[in-house]
């Protein structure tokens, strides 16, 4: 009688429920229940499930919404709506619900003891408990067979009768539902009533419902842990997970935001209602540091008022971890942020269709992962409208793809977007993560990226003011490494960039004193009306003074403007840019035969900077190496690879895993480099000085990736430490010169090395 209090209560006042149709969803209102909001712990919300199932025929997802969202997806559901299609079948069985003529006219004993057994079997069992009522039956079928044995002929007929035309069939219906033949050998002395059976069914996506993206709590079965760590700045522990005969490796993370208790949920869901009330406008999104600020702020005083009116104690801890995550969820990109925090993470992609697949990632250590999140249409098209309002560029049928970029506490990320009609499935993502502080020559050197001796030569290099590429396949790490040599420059260089799409991170160094200006040219995919072409943006950076160029990516009808400028001598500075290609060769193929740029006009390049993402040999790993530094000679005509124009000055040696010099480099037969060194003094016609320079240069950026590793301070290889750190080899190198009339590298590299050791002692 409990349960089917218990059972009305909840059709009454906490069942109703929606039904998306586009989606197949229904969501069920359990706010305010006494029972919790799980199909498989709680018999009496599987049963309302079951009625709804009855009324709704096509569902294929379930939400139960309390102060969480407990999400069924299509594989758990199927076997609900399997039971509601049968059991509504058997209702309306006559021969089923009803004691067969002989039983009515010869058993009146039995008639009620039957007429009470299917009854409760129909009416309550199989929904509440569809095991235990197959079970229930199963053992009846049992206690009937004993008695016929036992009974007189009259009595064992009646029993025969009943199970021939009620029982058996009753069982024969139940053992066709796939969910009991997923447990039929489990049965064995099962205690009808115990839900353990049905938490291996049904486990349920979880989350906040102030949140948008579905969360798989539960690891994968056949499991096992590889690897763990924490995003400190988000507080949120990362599992890599290897699954059994699956080579793709799971990403699960356990974000702060699902191991809050029912009453932080109700403050955060309050606080996020009066929250919406504020749209930020297009100019906040514009400036999104600045209405994360308005967010938090607003975010931070509401908690803490809403808080006082419910009687909620909350540490100042707490309160900030609160408005953290109500920020992240109005100011921010939701999810999305916690993964761009990771920097483990290379890339991010969302499929479409949204709604059942979950996010994929590529990790630096394991490769191509699956997280166990699953953003909805709501997330997608909510990120949408923010990169719309951002960049300030269409997304519509009209025009499919957006190229934008994103940037957020503890990540920046290039992101393509693709919408209808190009994506006939819908809104698809693509992320290519940055880190929140530029890549250095020191942090290469600690991932093996680069050795010194080439974090030496580059730096070298890019002080000579020559013409870079930095070459290489899809992720290799191009953008990243034009960004680090953006660090090598002396901030007495003025930077001018061109970008279609705002990656490089000349915010993070405008920021410490360089002297910056950002050009924002037109998409090379969409045109969007008010943008200057690519080409049009470098010609006009060459009015904007004496300056570096830095050219995002080469990859159009820019790459004629950028040799122009560079073969009528307008720059004389460092010059770089990113271009697909996998050797020297192939950037040339790509700029002369794809690009249209003349043969000859490709002898501005000075050097090609290859860079690769490498394979294991199972093929289950990657990993990313600069694989060659190459100059290009000048001397040839026609085919610059016949003629031995591509000379490399270190090449990657796989069987050592490591860049080497090559004779050229080191016998000094580099014409790029005696270049450099014919423009000052005590270098011109010194190859061991160069040399002796180059090797310093090595040596004091290995020192420092040696002292954040032995001292445990990391921030000597970031970038605010080693953009002093350069500038102080230089002011050294300077005051030694004018000491010693050379650049004695020992005597440089110990001044040097002083500055940086007491600089460990004040952190």
């Amino acid at each position: 009688m409990e349960e089917d209090n218990g059972q009305n209560f909840l059709q009454q006042e906490v069942g109703s429920y929606t039904y998306d149709r586009e989606e197949a969803r229904i969501r069920v209102n359990l706010q305010g229940s006494r029972f919790g909001a799980s199909i498989e712990d709680h018999e009496a919300v599987m049963a309302r499930v079951i009625d709804i199932l009855m009324e709704v025929q096509d569902v294929r997802q379930v939400v139960l919404a309390r102060e969480r969202d407990y999400e069924y997806g299509y594989e758990q559901v199927k076997y609900l709506s399997e039971i509601a299609k049968i059991l509504g079948r058997m209702k309306r069985d006559p021969e089923l619900i009803n004691p067969s003529k002989y039983i009515q006219e010869n058993c009146e004993r039995m008639v009620s003891h039957t007429q009470s057994f299917i009854q409760e079997i129909l009416a309550q069992d199989i929904r509440k408990d569809p095991i235990g009522a197959y079970v229930k039956v199963r053992r009846k079928l049992d206690e009937v067979k004993v008695k016929i044995q036992n009974s007189n002929m009259r009595i064992s007929n009646c029993y025969d009768e009943w199970l021939e035309k009620q029982l058996e069939p009753l069982k024969e219906k139940l053992e066709s539902l796939q969910l009991i033949r997923e447990v039929s050998d489990q049965l064995a002395g099962y205690h009808i009533g115990n839900r353990d059976i049905y938490r291996q069914i049904f486990y349920p996506t979880i989350r906040p419902n102030f949140m948008l993206t579905r969360y798989m709590k539960t690891v994968p079965d056949n499991s096992r842990e590889v690897d763990r760590y924490t995003i400190d700045r988000v507080d949120t522990e990362v599992q890599i997970l290897s699954v059994k005969d699956d080579a793709r490796p799971r990403y699960h993370i356990t974000p702060p935001e699902f191991d809050l208790n029912d009453q932080e949920y109700e403050l955060l869901d309050i606080a996020r209602r009066y929250m919406s009330e504020h749209r930020p406008q297009e100019s906040e999104f514009a400036e999104p540091g600045r209405t994360r600020e308005i967010f938090f702020n607003i975010g931070k005083d509401m908690i803490m008022n809403i808080a006082d009116q419910k009687n909620v104690s909350l540490s100042p801890d707490k309160v900030d971890q609160l408005t953290s995550i109500l920020t992240r969820y109005t100011a921010g990109l939701g999810i999305m942020e916690i993964l761009l925090a990771d920097q483990n993470l290379q890339d991010i992609y969302v499929n479409a269709p949204v709604g059942n697949l979950p996010i994929y990632v590529i990790h630096a250590d394991h490769g191509e992962c699956q997280a166990n999140l699953i953003p909805t249409k709501d997330d997608v098209e909510s990120w949408a409208t923010r990169f719309r309002l951002k960049s300030g560029r269409p997304l519509d049928e009209a025009n499919p793809v957006l190229d934008t970029s994103a940037e957020v506490p503890g990540g920046r990320a290039r992101v393509a977007i693709v919408t209808q009609n190009l994506s006939p499935d819908g809104l698809a993502y693509a992320f290519r993560r940055h880190r929140s502080e530029p890549w250095t020559f020191p942090l290469y050197i600690d991932v093996n990226y680069m050795t010194p001796l080439a974090t030496g030569l580059l730096h070298f290099i890019i002080d000579g003011a020559r013409s870079v590429l930095y070459a290489g396949t899809r992720s290799a790490g191009k953008s990243s490494l034009l960004g680090a040599s953006l660090v090598e420059l002396m901030k007495k260089n003025r930077i001018v960039s061109v970008e279609d799409t705002l990656e490089l991170p000349l915010p993070y160094l405008e920021k410490r004193g360089y002297n910056v200006e950002r050009l924002k040219s037109q998409s090379a995919i969409t045109a969007t009306e008010g943008e200057l072409t690519a080409a049009d943006a470098i010609r006009t950076s060459l009015r904007l003074g004496d300056s570096c160029l830095i050219v995002g990516e080469v990859r159009s009808t820019e790459a004629q403007a950028l040799y122009e400028a560079m073969r009528v001598g307008a720059l004389a500075n460092y010059v770089a840019g990113t271009i697909h290609g996998e050797d020297p060769y192939s950037v040339f193929d790509r700029v002369v035969n794809d690009l249209g740029v003349p043969p000859t006009s490709f002898k501005a390049t000075d050097i090609v900077v290859t860079c690769n993402r490498l394979t294991s040999p199972s093929g289950l790993h990657k990993y990313r190496r600069v694989t060659q530094i190459a100059e290009i000679r000048k001397e040839w005509s026609d085919d610059p690879l016949k003629e031995n124009a591509f000379i490399p000055l270190m090449k990657y040696d796989a069987k050592d895993d490591m860049l080497k010099p090559t004779d050229e480099l080191i016998n000094g037969e580099s014409l790029i480099l005696n270049s450099i060194a014919s423009n000052t003094r005590e270098w011109k016609n010194d190859w061991e000085a160069v040399w002796n320079n180059i090797q310093l240069r090595a040596k004091y950026k290995k020192q420092l990736a040696d002292y954040a590793n032995d001292t445990g301070k990391k921030g000597l290889m970031e970038a605010n430490f080693v953009i002093r750190a350069n500038e102080k080899f230089h002011m050294v190198s300077q005051d030694v010169m004018e000491e010693l009339g050379t650049i004695d590298p020992d005597t440089v590299f110990q001044r040097w090395d002083e500055w940086v050791k007491g600089k460990i002692k004040e952190m």
